[in-house]
């Protein structure tokens, strides 16, 4: 099992909407790092949920992989915003996961709560904040969870 940071704009796709349609794809990432991270998870890897345009940006609760990496239909449909070009079916650029509705914290863990913890330096998050799918060791894991107090 792997662990992830996912990213998403509370006021585009928040913790509670994915509460409410428990599984989703994740589509529209359009980074190249971010999507070859999409392309590493596997079903049943744990992600931490993290709300990045809120005050204060926060890992707000949890999902898991449910479905492994598949060409994001979006790229191929001129009336999305997430629409490319230059991706064609035969060698898709953009892939994306499901995610399923794990948990939301009742104590979110804000980003400088996490960047003034000693055992979480060396987390991506804190020295690759705008990177939108981002991997976590599993002692990272697990301190965002103790400092969420769900251990």
């Amino acid at each position: 099992m792997k662990y992830w940071l996912m990213k998403s704009e509370a006021d585009v796709y928040s913790i509670d909407e994915l509460k409410k349609d428990r599984t989703t794809m994740w589509d529209g990432v359009r980074n190249y790092q971010a999507r070859n991270n999409m392309r590493e998870m596997r079903k049943g890897d744990r992600v931490l949920y993290y709300h990045s345009r809120q005050t204060p940006p926060a890992v707000v609760g949890l999902a898991n992989v449910v479905k492994e990496a598949y060409p994001d239909p979006t790229q191929f449909d001129r009336k999305s915003k997430y629409f490319d070009a230059k991706s064609n079916l035969q060698d898709p650029r953009w892939w994306l996961v499901d995610v399923r509705f794990d948990r939301k914290f009742d104590t979110p863990v804000a980003l400088q709560e996490i960047k003034d913890d000693a055992k979480l330096s060396g987390m991506v998050l804190v020295n690759n904040s705008r990177l939108s799918v981002q991997p976590v060791t599993k002692a990272e894991f697990d301190r965002v969870m103790k400092l969420a107090g769900e251990t």
